[in-house]
């Protein structure tokens, strides 16, 4: 069974490519961009729309893990602040580019 920690480090993530995603959009390596030869940045061919529906994916699984009872999450005293205001700037995210 994982420990507490090992979920975290696991959703850590979902988390940076929220972020990342949030703050470099069809530019993200995680929404599907890419570089060129010259090391210029190639933006995603990915629609909006499935880079939403990424983002959302993302989302609810950081909203589950921090639902789990087993391991503890719930109960665990740990700062889940980077967890909760991810969900929270996936969620902007998603709103703003609908």
């Amino acid at each position: 069974m994982q420990t507490v920690e090992q979920v975290l480090t696991v959703a850590i993530d979902s988390v940076t490519l929220i972020n990342d995603i949030n703050t470099n959009g069809t530019n993200s390596i995680y929404a599907g961009a890419s570089n060129d030869v010259d090391g210029n940045v190639v933006s995603s061919t990915r629609t909006q729309e499935e880079i939403n529906d990424m983002v959302q994916r993302n989302v609810e699984h950081l909203e589950l893990i921090l639902t789990y009872t087993e391991p503890d999450v719930v109960g665990d005293s740990s700062d889940k602040s980077s967890y909760t205001d991810a969900i929270a700037t996936g969620k902007t995210y998603i709103t703003n580019n609908s």
